[in-house]
């Protein structure tokens, strides 16, 4: 009974039937069928009972995939208690919502996300935008460093705007074992690490997050990365990567080391903010989607997010090579092998679409291209990176993606969506990625309908990273009450990469955990997110 009723929201009720009653038995949700009416059915209620809100007259996409239909939605404290038609006339609800014309659907669940709960707790960007839920400690890097299950008590206690979901990072876990920059760690050292996300899991994070991209990961070899993923699969998490690389060159060999770590870790794997970094066409998109179906085959669960722009962004280090960075003396490097690293810069800004396609964050340069610095300063674009920046020395915006090939990624039923934003970051995707979907690929291009869109954003995440075992993610009886009610055609990202922390608008009413915090288009002030915890 209990499988029965986690899956509830899959099971497809014929249309001859309707929801005629709910009621609880030993915790248990139980839901009986009479054959459909013309007129509203009635809701069985036990003496007494009393409903926090009623979403009246919406149509109800349920975050599964399913067609949307017309129904009532009633939510007692913070979860739903009925989804149905309802005779209103015998309710005492507290309040009423009248969704008339909108659409009802799950909160938005962030699969990427960035950012501070001790600096901004709120996290409006992401409420405006629907994400009712973000996922921290991304690319390799955790808060809280060894004192996970402290930092999430800490957290506990803020006033949090979305529900918040983490990851222990691998770059961390090298740090915390004093591995850092090393080639191999010893056999101490990696079996500190090993138990460093062992507790880390039983704290409750949601996976492992590795990024391979970035030092100290990108000095781990496979051996290193299927060990520690040997705990994340014993409790059943996800090992979510920033791959070694997104370059169309190698970008078959990252997804073979990520799929090898999932196999022989025992666990389901994702790529994170999928991309083809100079790749181009649908083609290209077509044979890396086949090499993730081969691992599927194999029997590795891999599955990726994706945003929906053609700019990445991250520091100004991915351009160098990795000789010119620690544990390598920079002023050494530029003193003996300045012509080398000019070359070599050069050839990879080109490579990456020119100085022109690189948009910099970071003061004194912030929303000027690389080009644009160049001509100011009167030199050649490596000379302006080795001299004036240095590759710690700023964050960018990268126009390294063809938009054909990126569509045909973001359209596979097997890759979410995400931000891979935050509310500080000069990248118009913290503030805009999930009212573009609709806007865009849905109302305007109809590339994907809304509940193929809803699905992406909400049931398709919850069911890869773990959510829906704790029932979110859905709109069904007995989950949790994250609900938006908005009308797509309203929907509009307005964010950009001159103006990036402006906010979405459409989402009229957004409720997290049962609680209003937006309310026809404006933030109410109630704090109703929490720390969520892997089971």
């Amino acid at each position: 009974m209990k499988k029965l009723c986690r899956n509830l929201s899959r099971v497809l009720i014929p249309k001859n039937l309707k929801i005629a009653a709910l009621m609880t038995v030993a915790g248990t949700v139980l839901v009986s069928c009479s054959p459909a009416r013309t007129s509203r059915s009635s809701f069985v209620r036990q003496p007494g009972d009393r409903f926090d809100l009623l979403i009246a007259d919406g149509i109800v996409i349920d975050g599964t995939g399913a067609p949307g239909r017309r129904a009532d939605v009633l939510i007692t404290g913070d979860a739903i208690s009925y989804i149905g038609e309802l005779d209103r006339s015998r309710l005492a609800v507290e309040r009423v919502v009248d969704a008339r014309g909108k659409y009802v659907t799950p909160g938005f669940i962030d699969a990427h996300s960035h950012g501070d709960p001790f600096a901004t707790p709120a996290f409006e960007n992401f409420l405006a935008m629907g994400v009712t839920t973000i996922s921290l400690g991304q690319d390799g890097s955790n808060p809280g460093r060894d004192e996970v299950a402290a930092w999430m008590s800490r957290v506990d206690e803020l006033d949090l705007g979305p529900n918040i979901v983490l990851y222990v990072g691998h770059g961390t876990a090298r740090r915390l074992a004093g591995v850092g920059l090393s080639r191999n760690p010893g056999d101490e050292q990696l079996q500190e690490m090993v138990d460093l996300v062992e507790k880390a899991m039983a704290a409750g994070c949601f996976g492992l997050s590795t990024g391979l991209e970035y030092q100290p990961g990108s000095f781990a070899d496979l051996d290193e990365l299927v060990a520690l993923a040997r705990p994340v699969g014993d409790y059943g998490g996800l090992v979510m990567s920033h791959m070694r690389s997104e370059d169309d060159d190698v970008i078959e060999k990252s997804l073979d080391e990520l799929l090898a770590q999932g196999e022989g870790g025992g666990c389901a794997v994702h790529v994170s903010h999928i991309k083809v970094v100079y790749g181009h066409g649908k083609e290209r998109a077509e044979q890396i989607l086949a090499r993730m179906q081969d691992g599927r085959q194999r029997g590795v669960h891999v599955t990726a997010d994706i945003y929906p722009y053609t700019a990445s962004f991250t520091g100004i280090s991915i351009v160098f090579p990795q000789w010119a960075m620690p544990p390598h003396d920079y002023a050494e490097v530029v003193a003996g092998r300045r012509d080398e690293l000019a070359k070599y810069l050069r050839e990879r800004v080109i490579k990456r679409n020119g100085p022109e396609a690189t948009l910099l964050a970071s003061r004194p340069w912030s929303g000027k291209t690389l080009a644009q610095v160049a001509d100011e300063l009167g030199k050649p674009f490596e000379d302006v990176l080795i001299d004036d920046i240095g590759p710690g020395g700023a964050s960018a915006a990268y126009f390294v993606m063809d938009p054909q090939l990126q569509e045909r990624l973001l359209i596979d039923p097997h890759i979410m969506i995400s931000t891979d934003g935050s509310p500080t970051m000069r990248h118009p995707r913290g503030y805009g990625t999930f009212a573009r979907i609709i806007r865009e690929y849905v109302v305007e291009r109809r590339l994907l309908s809304l509940e193929e869109a809803v699905h992406k954003m909400t049931g398709l995440t919850a069911e890869t990273i773990g959510l829906d075992r704790q029932k979110r993610g859905l709109l069904a009886p007995g989950f949790a009450a994250d609900i938006l009610i908005f009308d797509p055609t309203c929907v509009r990202d307005t964010a950009t990469f001159e103006e990036p922390h402006q906010f979405a608008l459409g989402f009229d009413w957004v409720i997290v955990n049962g609680k209003i915090v937006r309310e026809e288009g404006g933030f109410t002030g109630v704090a109703a997110g929490c720390m969520l915890r892997h089971k």
